[in-house]
């Protein structure tokens, strides 16, 4: 189950997961959260508090999860995953560094401080990013 969570800011969206994550979390709870947002803001600050194996995301929630991500590819501005497994932390780190935006893994007991880190607003528009880091490219 996807529960978002309530008392952050504004500029963000932010989710705990738990239990088994489905297809319908995502259509139901994650998606209409995130297009309003990137409606309102025309950036996509996210925090997934995951409180539960990756195992328990099902193939329809991992798909959504990757559409999710394709989707909104140029709309990442920073994103944190609260988890206490250092596999996922140190992925969330180097994938911040092949995609646009800003990606950071945060311990479970820095949930207060991934959701400040998450709410604030960086200088770059991702748009700006992925731009630059195409012509880094060419």
């Amino acid at each position: 189950m996807i529960e978002e969570l309530k008392d952050t800011p504004n500029t963000m969206v932010g989710f705990k997961a738990s239990g088994e994550i489905t297809k319908e979390d995502f259509d139901k709870i994650v998606l209409p959260a995130v297009a309003e947002l990137v409606q309102r803001t025309g950036k996509l600050n996210y925090l997934l508090e995951l409180d539960t194996k990756l195992s328990n995301f099902t193939l329809g929630a991992w798909l959504k999860d990757a559409m999710l991500g394709l989707n909104n590819l140029t709309n990442w501005n920073r994103a944190a995953i609260v988890t206490d497994s250092e596999k996922i932390k140190t992925f969330t780190e180097v994938f911040s560094k092949i995609v646009p935006g800003e990606f950071r893994g945060f311990p479970h007991d820095e949930l207060d401080e991934a959701i400040k880190w998450v709410g604030e607003q960086s200088g770059t528009s991702p748009k700006q990013v992925f731009q630059d880091k195409a012509k880094i490219e060419d």
